[in-house]
C-alpha cells in the first residue's frame, strides 16, 4: 500500500468534508538503461584521446583530436542524457504529472479522482530490466503514457491504490453532502 494504515489495515483517511493536502508519492525520470551505449561512447572518446594525443600523423594537430572528441561527445553523450533528463514523471496523492522538453516545457496530468484504466507493456529488454511502459486512459482525453518506468509494479500498484483511495474520498465527500472534493492545488515545483 502506498497510504499509512490503521491497524484494521485500511488507510487512514481524513474526516469528510477537510480538504486533503496535495502528497508527493514519487518522482523520478525513465529507466536508464538508454545511456548505456553514451556511457560507452564517453569511455572510448576518452581513451583513444589520452591515446592519440602527442601521437598524431603528420598533418594533424591536437587541436583536431580534441575537437573532434569534443563533438564527438556533446552528440552522443550530452545530447542523449539531456534528452532523458529532459522528461520526469510526477505521481502525488491527486494526480499523474508528464513533464517534458528542455528548452520550453510540455505539462500533461491526469486526476486520481476521475479514474483512469493502467497498460502496462513490457518488451524483452524491459523485462530484463524491471522496467515497462504504462499507459494511462481516462477515456476522453488523450492517453498519457508514462515511457520505460523503472520498478514498473511498484509504480502500478501505487497508481492503483491512489485511484482506489481518491475514488473513496470522493464518494465519501459527495455522500455526506459536505460539497465537492476541493479543486487540485498549485503545480508543483519542477
Amino acid at each position: 500500500m502506498s497510504q499509512p494504515v490503521t491497524l484494521g489495515g485500511r488507510p487512514m483517511m481524513p474526516p469528510p468534508g477537510v480538504p486533503v493536502e496535495e502528497l508527493l508519492i514519487a518522482r523520478f525520470h525513465g529507466h536508464a538503461r538508454r545511456l548505456f551505449w553514451s556511457a560507452l561512447v564517453l569511455i572510448g572518446v576518452f581513451g583513444a584521446t589520452a591515446y592519440f594525443y602527442d601521437n598524431l600523423p603528420d598533418g594533424f594537430e591536437n587541436w583536431m583530436l580534441l575537437a573532434a572528441a569534443g563533438v564527438l561527445i556533446l552528440m552522443a553523450v550530452v545530447v542523449p542524457y539531456l534528452t532523458w533528463r529532459s522528461r520526469s514523471y510526477t505521481i502525488t496523492n491527486r494526480r499523474v504529472i508528464v513533464r517534458e522538453g528542455i528548452g520550453s516545457r510540455r505539462r500533461r496530468e491526469v486526476s486520481h479522482a476521475r479514474g483512469y484504466t493502467i497498460a502496462v507493456h513490457r518488451g524483452l529488454l524491459q523485462r530484463m530490466w524491471g522496467a515497462g511502459t504504462i499507459t494511462l486512459s481516462n477515456g476522453v482525453d488523450a492517453p498519457l503514457r508514462l515511457v520505460n518506468v523503472p520498478s514498473v509494479n511498484l509504480v502500478h500498484e501505487t497508481l492503483a491504490d491512489q485511484i482506489e483511495v481518491s475514488q473513496i474520498l470522493a464518494h465519501r465527500d459527495a455522500q455526506s453532502g459536505l460539497g465537492t472534493p476541493p479543486p487540485a492545488g498549485p503545480p508543483l515545483a519542477p
